[in-house]
């Protein structure tokens, strides 16, 4: 019997966690939501993302989850409570998640405006682990270019250069991709950094907690990914999305169109 899982972000961030997910379990059933009517997330005030985070709880409640896996950083640091409250399943969160196997002292978080200044990465970092000096580096323009149809490298270099700088001033050892956007250009990311400092893909330490809490047999990762099980649902733009779901994933699927009912 395969488990059922639900998967959102207000695009495609949330790719990089249904690969994690899918490198290492097969026996799921994904139903991902891609809010693309409201992105950015990043930008939205704390009452903005409560309000859409009631919303997605009203998507997927007919969908008998058995876990939500919540691939947007914003909304976890805004709306966990939300979710955990309604939809009354295991949530697993990129920060909680990421917070645990942080193992340096100086560390850096690459995130959107919203979540840097929730400052939940350092409320939650402090929390298992004392004397942890934490730099934060807001980064309002990463997610509209990621998710452009075909990416501009020379603004996103420089914008890498620009957000990078003060953090490897301030000497940290990790950095912490503090949006789930943000793996998509870890090459960008790895060569402006010392080969030192480790970068942490939080949507890793998630899927090992939910590996772990469903007693999913470890492996390193299956031969091939397979996509059949997944179901995607957007609130605007499905050709648009279907595009970039053959680009980022190599795949062609139906993109359904739902309606999440709010003006925000």
């Amino acid at each position: 019997m395969r488990l059922k899982i639900g998967i959102f972000d207000s695009g495609i961030g949330g790719f990089t966690i249904l690969n994690s997910l899918l490198k290492t379990s097969e026996n799921v059933e994904v139903f991902y939501l891609a809010d693309t009517k409201r992105i950015p997330f990043g930008n939205k005030n704390s009452k903005e993302i409560r309000l859409i985070a009631k919303e997605i709880c009203t998507f997927f409640v007919d969908k008998k989850l058995d876990a939500l896996l919540v691939a947007c950083n914003t909304t976890n640091a805004c709306a966990l409570d939300i979710l955990e409250n309604n939809l009354k399943v295991p949530c697993f969160d990129l920060i909680n998640s990421v917070s645990e196997i942080v193992d340096k002292q100086i560390i850096g978080v690459l995130a959107t405006q919203t979540t840097v200044r929730s400052s939940y990465y350092k409320k939650a970092i402090n929390a298992k682990k004392e004397n942890t000096i934490i730099f934060q580096q807001e980064c309002p323009e990463f997610v509209s270019e990621i998710e452009k149809e075909k990416l501009n490298l020379d603004k996103l270099n420089s914008l890498s250069d620009l957000y990078l700088k003060p953090l490897i001033n301030q000497n940290i050892e990790e950095l912490i991709l503090g949006c789930s956007h943000y793996p998509l250009i870890y090459d960008f990311l790895r060569k402006k950094l010392d080969s030192n400092i480790k970068i942490i893909d939080p949507s890793v330490a998630l899927i090992k907690k939910f590996n772990e809490s469903f007693a999913i047999p470890k492996t390193d990762r299956y031969e091939s990914i397979s996509f059949e099980n997944v179901k995607f649902f957007v609130t605007s733009g499905r050709d648009e999305f279907s595009k970039k779901v053959k680009c980022w994933l190599g795949i062609n699927k139906e993109i359904r169109l739902v309606n999440l009912r709010s003006n925000v």
